[in-house]
């Protein structure tokens, strides 16, 4: 029989490892050197970001979990984190493994219809209409402290969404935090929580 491999331990080998040879501020550079730019995507005037190259490749991958949890642990070295939410889709992307990484749970939060049993809804504005976010019922205790975890901020609906769904459950959100930010939609005023963006962000639309 093989001996159990301990996750939350080896990622946090890992993340120790690069933490003592690298800074949040050296990791957020190398972590944005590797992002493919597509002009004028999904609309004209947006510099779309793809950040899914990090992705494929397990050095960087280890490195985007170790900015963040540099900043949560710096943050809230003091405070307790129970739970990562992470938004559908592309928060699921690395939502867990942040949550593994930091020894805590991780909740989605999914378009509606997604979930079994009793949830709570939220509903958002888009560019063409309006979708509907749900979180279970049951998924965490309430005084539960969270953060909201998403690729990307642009306009906020659907990050103030997942705010308005974690307070039904009446829960804390200690933060927002995203990868990257469209700062030129002002979609952080939106939102009632801090909000931390790892990467440089986008202060105006494309001309």
């Amino acid at each position: 029989m093989t001996d159990k491999i301990d996750l939350s331990a080896e990622i946090n080998k890992n993340i120790e490892a690069i933490t003592k040879q690298q800074s949040l501020e050296s990791l957020a550079i190398e972590l944005r050197s590797a992002l493919h730019q597509y002009p004028n995507f999904p609309s004209e005037g947006i510099l779309f970001e793809d950040f899914l190259p990090i992705f494929a490749s397990p050095t960087l991958f280890s490195k985007l979990i170790t900015a963040f949890m540099i900043h949560i642990k710096e943050k809230y070295a003091n405070v307790k984190v129970d739970y990562i939410i992470g938004l559908e889709a592309r928060g699921f992307l690395f939502g867990p493994s942040l949550a593994l990484a930091l020894g805590c749970g991780f909740i989605p939060v999914r378009k509606a219809g997604k979930l079994p049993g009793d949830v709570v809804q939220a509903t958002y504005v888009k560019e063409y209409g309006s979708d509907v976010f749900e979180m279970q019922l049951d998924a965490m205790p309430e005084g539960s402290n969270v953060i909201i975890v998403d690729d990307i901020i642009a306009t906020g609906g659907s990050a103030v969404s997942a705010y308005t769904l974690v307070k039904k459950l009446n829960c804390n959100v200690l933060e927002f935090a995203f990868v990257m930010e469209l700062d030129f939609l002002k979609g952080r005023e939106r939102l009632q929580a801090p909000v931390f963006t790892l990467l440089s962000s986008q202060k105006e639309a494309l001309k």
